[in-house]
């Protein structure tokens, strides 16, 4: 009996997920500044998935605290020019981390049936108070 390796075991998750049309789901961070990506027949529960989940919600954390900190920086007129440079670029970095999470969210929400797409979406009378 021959034994798989991880590397045939991923390949085969791979062909998995491509044959039900599941898209790779694009992860929270980036290697050598390329986009890097997940694809699992785990889903949404895979260990790789939840770990991905952490690391966003870690992100998005990190980017509320860079912005409360920006704040203080940014309305006191006699902050200096290298903390303000270091807070933008902290921003920078928080907005890139955000929007790269807000893309991979973006990306699994299902695609709306033909007939779902005309009527629009329904909500119970109560969510309209």
């Amino acid at each position: 009996m021959t034994r798989r390796t991880e590397g045939d075991r991923e390949r085969r998750r791979d062909l998995a997920d491509a044959a039900a049309g599941l898209p790779p789901r694009l992860l929270p961070w980036a290697r050598d500044g390329k986009s890097c990506y997940l694809s699992t027949d785990g889903g949404a529960n895979s260990v790789l998935s939840r770990l991905a989940d952490e690391m966003e919600a870690v992100q998005l954390g990190m980017g509320a605290s860079v912005l409360e900190s920006a704040d203080k920086v940014l309305s006191d007129p006699k902050s200096p020019h290298s903390e303000i440079r270091y807070t933008a670029l902290r921003l920078s970095e928080c907005l890139k981390d955000a929007l790269r999470v807000a893309e991979s969210r973006g990306n699994r929400i299902p695609e709306p049936d033909d007939d779902d797409a005309e009527d629009g979406p329904t909500l119970p009378a109560e969510a309209f108070g």
